[in-house]
């Protein structure tokens, strides 16, 4: 996985969800930004606090994760 400390988990943040370091912004809801279609420059719009390099440190992160994901079909 990426050594991306921009991205972090902590159980007293939204439960251990990761997130966007100094934020309350989960990987998941900067994904799911992306995937509703929301340009980089709108979510960096709406949300001043990120940067361009957090959302690619969420893409980054989400590459990682599913890259580790073993599937096994079922007989």
């Amino acid at each position: 996985m990426s050594d991306d400390s921009r991205i972090v988990a902590d159980p007293k943040v939204l439960v251990g969800k990761p997130v966007v370091r100094g934020t309350r912004l989960s990987v998941e809801f900067i994904i799911g930004l992306l995937a509703d279609g929301w340009s980089r420059k709108e979510i960096l719009d709406e949300y001043p606090s990120l940067t361009d390099d957090d959302i690619t440190a969420c893409l980054n992160y989400a590459r990682d994760v599913l890259s580790s994901e073993r599937v096994f079909a079922a007989e």
